[in-house]
């Protein structure tokens, strides 16, 4: 080893150890204080209802996340690089209206052709917003609020205002069991450990962290932001066509307004999961913890017969709280 590059590696060391994190414990109380919460709110229910840790119940809660899970997960992408979409309550709305209105012809190729249609009607949603963010530059909330708006008014246009019902039978078992397996539950799972590889284990992935981390220096590396930004509004798009499909199956009928309010569950799901608004941090199975945690908590609250209007001011109060923690962390960064 020549001398110069065993001062280097000498520097490089002490970098190393000054950069090492210490021990931090009001940073530590702070990034797992939801979690905390969670076993909290989760003890409580055990004693006072001895039915909330009966498997029955656990699989109530898993096929009640699912959706959200689906929408949450498109939502982590489109956060990791610093924006966000509001279009996906509208979307599962559309999606599943189109998809209705191929499904109600019977055999299973339409069923195929439905399952299609509901989930590439999703995937131009969320096409058309990554143009207008990437390519036009307009600010993701004002897009996908219009888009959000867009996509009610085309399913209101395509079911004229009424359900979509009459589903054929093959159509309606996207939504029933696969080896006793809810489909909706095993399409999660697939969605979760597939976003994983993604983020994790290739080029893409490492390019949409670094789009929301630090876009400047992205650039300078070589990241086509553009076509990043265009790939995480579609695969949100595409993910909230797949779940306004399962809900229409579910409910036996395409109806425009079963995604309404959908968003702020996928959004808060992500960010209780400890996914930055900053963009750039987090990881999918943060995500997981988010989408279960407000499953447990609508689950439980329902046990308990608490009003659904306190249960919109505990959901809000705790939404404030993951951004509070997001933000302190943030600057506890800088």
């Amino acid at each position: 080893m020549q001398p110069d590059q065993a001062a280097l590696s000498s520097a490089d060391l002490a970098s190393a150890a000054a950069a090492r994190p210490k021990f931090n414990a009001k940073e530590l109380l702070l990034r797992y204080a939801l979690v905390l919460v969670l076993f909290v709110f989760v003890a409580v229910l055990g004693v006072s209802n001895a039915s909330f840790f009966t498997l029955s119940n656990f699989n109530v809660v898993l096929l009640q996340v699912s959706t959200n899970a689906l929408l949450a997960t498109g939502a982590t992408y489109v956060i990791l690089t610093g924006g966000i979409d509001l279009s996906v309550g509208s979307v599962v709305g559309m999606a599943g209206v189109a998809a209705a209105m191929v499904a109600q012809r019977d055999g299973t190729p339409w069923t195929v052709a439905a399952v299609a249609t509901g989930i590439l009607a999703g995937g131009a949603i969320g096409l058309l917003n990554g143009a207008l963010v990437a390519i036009a530059r307009v600010p993701a909330f004002v897009a996908t609020l219009g888009t959000m708006t867009i996509a009610l008014g085309i399913a209101y246009v395509l079911s004229d205002g009424q359900p979509i019902s009459g589903l054929s039978d093959p159509f309606l078992a996207v939504s029933d069991q696969f080896y006793g397996f809810p489909v909706p539950v095993l399409l999660m799972i697939l969605a979760v450990l597939s976003s994983w590889v993604l983020l994790t284990r290739t080029r893409l992935g490492m390019h949409i962290y670094a789009t929301g981390g630090n876009p400047q220096a992205a650039r300078v590396a070589g990241v086509d932001l553009r076509a990043i930004r265009l790939t995480v509004y579609t695969i949100s798009g595409l993910l909230a066509g797949l779940a306004g499909v399962v809900l229409a199956s579910r409910a036996t009928a395409g109806i425009a307004t079963t995604g309404t309010g959908y968003e702020l569950n996928a959004i808060a799901a992500a960010v209780i999961g400890g996914i930055s608004l900053m963009g750039g941090r987090g990881s999918i199975f943060g995500t997981v913890f988010g989408f279960m945690i407000i499953g447990v908590l609508d689950n439980g609250l329902n046990i308990l017969n608490v009003s659904p209007f306190y249960q919109l001011i505990i959901k809000g109060v705790i939404i404030i709280g993951a951004v509070y923690i997001d933000s302190a962390l943030n600057r506890k960064d800088d």
